[in-house]
């Protein structure tokens, strides 16, 4: 049996991946709200495909329950799937771990061995230097316990299918009776396992997460170099790129590809987070501060492309809050930091619309202050100039029948895929700016 702390992405995911593969799962959050969502039967976010998974799995294999003591006596499996934060100085926060930790130390009542899994990121070195010494502080209950981590990699708007087809299974042990007992649980999916230390484990993770944030912020960097050399279709050039074979079919081409900035909850986490750590080990990573540096400069970028031109009292239209495509998650999502930005340069009139994210854009930032549309048509027909920062697939229909300026923040147009608005033989034509811009503009040549 299994118990999972922290029902987020993350813990939700793991909770119900569980439960499909047969063993009892008994899942605690610290957020009553949450709880009472899922004990619902309710989704507290946007994850397709999952709402189903939930509905067969609740009352059957999964249980969400307030007791954490009575799931940890039931558990020989204790997963920790709860936030891991920066600070201020971009180190990780792990209270909410150590939290967690206390409260299965305190419920343990008998003598029965149980591991306890770390699935948070937490930066390498933190199993041995910090949890494991935590434990033991905590007497003779610590003999009966096993530490171990187990990153995740899961994609938003994509959890469960990576969680039942996971290309590989990382499993960081410091003994063998863990390492076994992990190894089992896992063995009825047939994924490819790799027992590691758990140093080795913890850097996996970040590996990963600040590749794909090294290969975001280059990305990004390109097409600020081709706004200056001008005369590039950044679109296009990226997307000619991802057909070089040397790719090997790998799905990498949505972060080597130009935006807006990476947001959510992962990456600028664990960017900065490994950064930090690095740091006070006494060794400045000079490629990733500069990959850290380069997003934190691009929400600038974009929103003096946004109003470049543009009067104070402007209606300037946003497509898209969440911070990518399929999710509702707003959590440190580019569309707050540009918006932000374009509130203190006095551009006060936003008009927005997200297919899924505007409750949540709401809750989660109330000072910035922001008119919700009820449809990507409205701001099209309302605002002076648009901006797509989230590349949702159902703006690509109204974006085409608009005739306003649409800055591209995420270049998922390109002036082929616009087409030509009514106004074609009317003295317009498409002009496709070097910053993304597509603009219809009255033609020299008709005067």
């Amino acid at each position: 049996m299994v118990t999972v702390f922290g029902l987020g992405f993350v813990g939700l995911t793991t909770a119900l991946g569980f439960a499909h593969l047969g063993y009892q799962v008994y899942g605690v959050d610290a957020n009553p709200e949450r709880s009472r969502q899922i004990a619902g039967g309710e989704l507290p976010f946007l994850e397709p495909g999952m709402d189903t998974v939930l509905r067969e799995q609740l009352g059957n294999r999964f249980f969400v329950t307030d007791d954490p003591k009575e799931a940890i006596s039931q558990s020989e499996y204790i997963f920790y799937c709860v936030g891991t934060p920066y600070g201020a100085d971009g180190a990780a926060d792990l209270s909410y771990l150590f939290q967690a930790i206390d409260t299965t130390i305190s419920s343990i009542e008998d003598d029965k061995f149980r591991v306890l899994v770390t699935k948070s990121t937490i930066p390498p070195g933190t199993t041995a230097e910090q949890i494991a010494p935590y434990v033991q502080k905590k007497g003779d209950v610590s003999r009966q316990l096993g530490i171990a981590n187990n990153p995740e990699f899961l994609r938003e708007g994509k959890c469960w299918e990576d969680f039942l087809h996971a290309d590989r299974i990382v499993l960081g042990c410091s003994d063998p009776v863990s390492e076994e007992m992990l190894k089992k649980l896992y063995a009825p999916m047939g994924i490819p396992m790799f027992c590691v230390s758990p140093a080795t484990g913890e850097f996996i993770k970040y590996l990963s997460n600040t590749l794909l944030a090294t290969l975001i912020s280059y990305s990004n960097e390109m097409a600020e170099a081709a706004d200056a050399f001008g005369d590039i279709d950044i679109a296009k050039a990226f997307r000619i790129l991802h057909m070089d074979q040397r790719w090997g079919g790998c799905n990498m081409t949505s972060y080597v590809y130009p935006g807006c900035g990476y947001g959510g909850y992962c990456l600028p986490k664990d960017t900065c987070a490994l950064h930090a750590q690095a740091a006070d080990k006494g060794y400045e990573p000079k490629i990733l501060g500069q990959v850290i540096s380069v997003n934190a400069k691009r929400f600038s970028v974009m929103a003096e492309k946004i109003t470049t031109g543009l009067r104070k009292d402007s209606i300037i239209g946003i497509l898209g809050l969440s911070f990518k495509p399929d999710s509702d998650d707003v959590r440190d999502t580019p569309a707050a930091r540009i918006i932000s930005l374009l509130q203190e340069w006095g551009y006060t009139s936003l008009l927005a619309y997200d297919p899924a994210a505007m409750e949540g854009f709401a809750k989660q930032y109330p000072h910035l202050e922001v008119r919700m549309a009820e449809s990507a048509g409205e701001v099209c027909r309302e605002a002076e100039v648009i901006a797509i920062l989230t590349a949702w697939e159902e703006f690509r229909e109204p974006a085409a029948a608009c005739t306003k300026p649409i800055l591209d923040c995420r270049y998922m147009l390109t002036a082929e895929e616009l087409g030509r608005p009514e106004t074609e033989g009317k003295g317009m034509e498409l002009q496709a700016n070097t910053g993304g811009r597509l603009e219809w503009k009255r033609s020299n040549l008709l005067g």
